[in-house]
């Protein structure tokens, strides 16, 4: 499959920092909603209700949107509070994006999904349909042994058999218990981090075998990679704050709700009136606002654990490699497990020599401070690029963040808080419950499934 164009987009201009409200085009006769914050799943259910004819107010603590995926604030150079990917089967983001108008062909690097490392050895999925391409693949895959590559195959086959499905409480280790180490360290291990954000002795294997079934099973391209080669807020959080306001919706930002509270068929926030409240904030958040309405869903909430994600960029100017995304050989002195060459996907001359090093499921490393783990990622860096096409010697650390709560740990069983809180009032996020894991597209239908149940709830109010 082509590539996306090769197009700088650094030029989309930001969300604005201030309060704006733009209610002239306002529905005069739909219910009025209110959206509590404006991440990509507040977005999403933002647009829906809308287009639905609701009267929709956004409410955002932040000094502009998209949550744990935007263009970090004062960032000097233009980084992203982190590195996200995409894939072929997020077809709820994608179309989103292009309800307002931001165009995936011109935003993300579409590639067929390759998990290389430095020195070119790795899995690569030929174009065509994901399950042939993935046996391919793994048969093409000849750094590791013929034995290893069937038993993955067997493995894989035996999942297709069983519908991609497994006991609730198994881990993913478990499921993968029977597999080489080599293929549990170089695949299994930083796909499981990457798309769980926790480590296989304790992630879900139920939510593991949904992701590859997704990727695997949703048609043509829908395991390809979707590499941003813009900023995070382009593909989405700017374009949808746009949209919002020339429709009429009610945007705030800088606003943190200080109460939410039931009264009537209504919902009373901060003083203000609506008839419906999409809790689309963090868990945290949304536990706090509910506490008195609903205790025990607010309980459900404030439980959930978190892993963080570590985010290290480098500048080499002589690093130079073929792929965008590279992942890194395991390690015991390896907190990263992919780079990316954002010179290569931005397109940007600024950005000539960056790369983004990302730590998923980091806890272990930020236990001696964000500075070391900076430190540590720089060390292996130099290391697994050493001797691999003319291998740096001279990388510098330019910047390090952490979210510490990037996403929550997506564990057996785990008991996440439904979509419906009480009469009116529905939460959103990647954390409510759902098939997926913390991703943007579980962030952005979980969105979109609570507009739908706020315009269709007998609860509502116009």
């Amino acid at each position: 499959m082509s590539p996306a164009l090769a197009q700088d987009t650094r030029a989309v201009s930001p969300a604005p920092a201030q309060d704006t409200r733009a209610v002239s085009q306002a529905p005069a006769s739909g219910p009025r909603v209110a959206v509590i914050g404006a991440g990509w799943a507040g977005l999403a259910a933002a647009v829906q209700l809308v287009q639905g004819g609701a009267r929709v107010s956004v409410f955002e603590m932040a000094r502009r949107p998209g949550g744990r995926a935007r263009q970090a604030d004062g960032a000097g150079q233009g980084f992203d509070n982190g590195q996200h990917i995409l894939i072929g089967a997020y077809s709820a983001t994608l179309g989103l994006m292009r309800t307002v108008g931001a165009d995936p062909a011109h935003l993300l690097l579409r590639q067929p999904l390759a998990l290389v490392d430095p020195a070119g050895r790795g899995l690569r999925l030929p174009p065509g349909p994901p399950l042939p391409a993935f046996a391919r693949a793994v048969l093409g895959a000849r750094h590791w042994a013929l034995a290893d590559r069937l038993a993955l195959i067997t493995a894989a086959g035996g999942w297709l058999a069983r519908r991609f499905r497994c006991p609730p409480g198994w881990t993913v280790q478990q499921l993968c218990s029977r597999l080489p180490p080599t293929v549990q360290a170089e695949l299994i291990d930083p796909l499981c981090v990457a798309a769980l954000n926790t480590p296989m002795s304790q992630a879900s294997a139920a939510v593991f075998l949904r992701v590859l079934h997704d990727a695997l099973f949703s048609g043509r391209g829908s395991a390809d990679l979707l590499l941003p080669r813009a900023p995070l807020s382009a593909l989405l959080p700017d374009p949808a704050w746009r949209w919002l306001a020339a429709r009429g919706a009610a945007l705030h930002t800088g606003h943190r709700v200080g109460m939410l509270q039931a009264t009537g068929q209504r919902w009373l926030l901060d003083g203000d009136a609506f008839d419906m409240v999409v809790l689309a904030c963090s868990a945290t958040e949304a536990a706090r606002l509910a506490a008195t309405a609903a205790p025990a869903w607010s309980a459900v909430a404030a439980a959930l654990r978190y892993e963080p994600i570590v985010t290290a960029w480098l500048r080499d100017d002589r690093l130079q490699h073929p792929q965008a995304m590279v992942a890194l050989p395991p390690g015991l002195q390896a907190p990263a497990q992919f780079a990316f060459n954002l010179g290569q996907l931005h397109h940007d001359p600024a950005l000539h020599g960056v790369w983004a090093f990302v730590a998923s499921s980091a806890a272990p490393w930020l236990a001696n401070g964000l500075a070391a783990c900076g430190q540590a990622m720089l060390a292996q860096a130099r290391q697994s690029f050493a001797g691999a096409f003319g291998g740096p010697d001279a990388q510098v650390l330019l910047h390090t963040a952490a979210e510490r709560r990037a996403t929550f740990a997506c564990t057996p069983a785990l008991a996440r808080p439904a979509m419906r809180v009480a009469p009116g009032l529905l939460a959103a996020g990647d954390h409510v419950q759902g098939p997926y894991p913390a991703t943007l597209e579980g962030a952005v239908r979980s969105g979109q499934a609570a507009a739908h149940a706020s315009l269709t709830s007998p609860d509502t109010r116009g």
